[in-house]
């Protein structure tokens, strides 16, 4: 087993907190873990991206090499467009349609979907609105972290028991929304594919 992942979006809405997940996951399941370091967080609002590989043998890198991603995870359109030069053919990106627009030349986001229409696997999901109506506006990542979860090959008991660990500190209310959140990403993935 081996996944090499690119996590991308902006600052402030919860990078980390996906890698992390994963990488709690990652290493109760007994996997070897390399991240990179996570670049672009030195403003909110500025882009984000991190390289997570996880595999049942050692990984000698943390660095993926171009056209080596098995997944593009991202909670921004214009972001997992971005990377796109980094996925495998048989990659999958999992996106947020909801777009962060940051700069003053966003392009339309209609145009930047339909270019994310064009990869053969992706999963184009409305996290934002689905965290939302789950009334946890803050857990739109754990949405994204959801619809991919089908494709990380790690047990998803697994990572629902990485978020109990990782939020443990902010209290069951926060522990249920994004379990709630995780759940509904997943189920959305598994009604598409």
């Amino acid at each position: 087993m081996k996944k090499d992942i690119i996590l991308a979006g902006v600052g402030g809405q919860g990078i980390l907190s996906i890698a992390a997940t994963i990488g709690l996951a990652a290493v109760e399941s007994g996997l070897f873990l390399k991240q990179s370091e996570v670049h672009g967080m030195s403003q909110r609002g500025g882009d984000v991206q991190s390289h997570l590989r996880i595999s049942d043998k050692e990984i000698a890198s943390d660095l993926i090499p171009g056209g080596k991603a098995d997944m593009i995870i991202s909670v921004e359109p214009m972001e997992a467009l971005r990377y796109l030069p980094m996925l495998s053919s048989e990659g999958w990106v999992i996106t947020n349609t909801k777009p962060f627009i940051n700069i003053s030349n966003y392009p339309p986001i209609n145009d930047v979907l339909a270019e994310l229409d064009k990869v053969s696997n992706h999963i184009s999901i409305d996290a934002d609105q689905i965290a939302n109506e789950l009334g946890s506006a803050k857990s739109a990542n754990m949405v994204i972290l959801g619809a991919a979860s089908p494709f990380l090959d790690i047990d998803f008991k697994i990572l629902e028991n990485a978020i109990r660990f990782l939020f443990k500190s902010k209290g069951e209310e926060v522990i249920s929304k994004n379990i709630e959140a995780l759940n509904a990403g997943r189920k959305f993935t598994e009604n598409k594919i």
